[in-house]
């Protein structure tokens, strides 16, 4: 059963208890949720409403949050449980073959404009290289009658990542208010909460991190492969992430539109480019003393730290060359400098082909 939300009114010390009454319009509600997806709770860009499948239906709202996981929002409208659950399945399974271009075409549309732009300035962050393969599922209603909420129930227990959620519209004194309660609920979980995965997507091990490793001017792959380091910079957006990087943590290395190149473990916490020292041939050793292909912004002003490039020293578990990268498709990738990686797809794949131990 959902957790009752009540709200009431304070008046000269006396709680008064606002009454739920009927959604003046069920279509009212789709405008507040096109308008406002964090009414769901995540921050949630709206990518299409009313979205054309090819076999003549339509989802109500289809929406993207920031690591690219799509969300099926259906209203119950006046359709039977079965309607509306089997309607929402179908979706799902529609939504998920499609491909990144295919999204990114469908918000354009919808958007009526570019939608990378649009995602940067909901997100704070760049439209991610993959988006995830997982895929959210939310009927949204007033309430669910019994039949409705066991069928849900019995589809979470299997991990089909299916979820209610119901808004209660409230009047007073001529204000109106609504309010919002989930079906099923995680305690972990800040926004919309999903089904318990079985198998799939694992929680995050404590370990694993994802680097994104850009090259160009500023760093090198080739000088990272030699002198064992990592690096990020040229912002506070980019190095902030890398600067937050553990002592300890596992690094899996990906280079952008080529695949991952390596995996080690990060041997002390990042430092700017003009004092780092990396560990080579057994000795510690100041980075730029040593040759290198790019320059690693040297030559900033002390007080330009935002701008300054940051490196973080690692001991490779293995390292190969760009042109030996690694990637299928499906593998987790982002234009963040350094995220945790949760994906078991990736770090099973990883595993396999690097022949690596991942037990520990």
């Amino acid at each position: 059963m959902p957790t009752e939300m009540g709200i009431w009114r304070i008046d000269q010390d006396q709680p008064h208890r606002l009454q739920p009454s009927a959604m003046p319009l069920e279509s009212q509600l789709e405008d507040f949720l096109a308008r406002d997806p964090s009414l769901l709770g995540d921050r949630l860009l709206v990518v299409g409403r009313q979205v054309r499948t090819p076999y003549n239906t339509y989802i109500d709202l289809l929406a993207i949050d920031a690591e690219g996981t799509l969300h099926v929002l259906e209203l119950k409208r006046d359709k039977t449980p079965r309607e509306v659950i089997a309607q929402v399945l179908d979706y799902g399974s529609w939504v998920s073959t499609l491909e990144r271009d295919d999204v990114i075409d469908l918000a354009s549309h919808h958007l009526g404009q570019a939608f990378e732009p649009v995602f940067a300035e909901t997100f704070d962050a760049p439209v991610p290289d993959e988006f995830s393969n997982d895929i959210q599922l939310t009927v949204v209603a007033s309430s669910l009658d019994p039949s409705s909420e066991r069928i849900v129930t019995y589809l979470r227990d299997f991990g089909v990542p299916i979820n209610a959620v119901f808004f209660s519209f409230l009047q007073d004194d001529g204000r109106q208010y609504l309010a919002r309660s989930w079906f099923a609920t995680d305690e972990s979980s800040e926004g919309a909460p999903s089904a318990t995965r079985r198998g799939k997507i694992a929680r995050w091990n404590g370990q694993d991190w994802y680097v994104n490793f850009g090259e160009g001017d500023s760093r090198s792959w080739e000088d990272g492969l030699e002198y064992g380091f990592i690096s990020a910079g040229g912002g506070e957006w980019y190095s902030r992430t890398l600067r937050n990087l553990p002592v300890g943590a596992r690094v899996n290395v990906y280079l952008p539109q080529k695949g991952y190149v390596a995996v080690g473990t990060t041997l002390r916490p990042a430092t700017r480019s003009d004092v780092a020292e990396v560990l080579h041939q057994g000795q510690w050793q100041r980075l730029l003393d040593l040759p290198l292909e790019a320059d690693y912004r040297r030559g900033l002003p002390e007080d330009e730290t935002d701008r300054a490039e940051y490196i973080v020293p690692v001991e490779w578990d293995v390292a190969v060359p760009a042109d030996q990268a690694y990637r299928e498709a499906g593998m987790f990738a982002s234009q963040h400098s350094a995220c945790k990686l949760r994906q078991d797809f990736t770090l099973r794949k990883l595993a396999e082909h690097f022949d690596l131990d991942r037990t520990s």
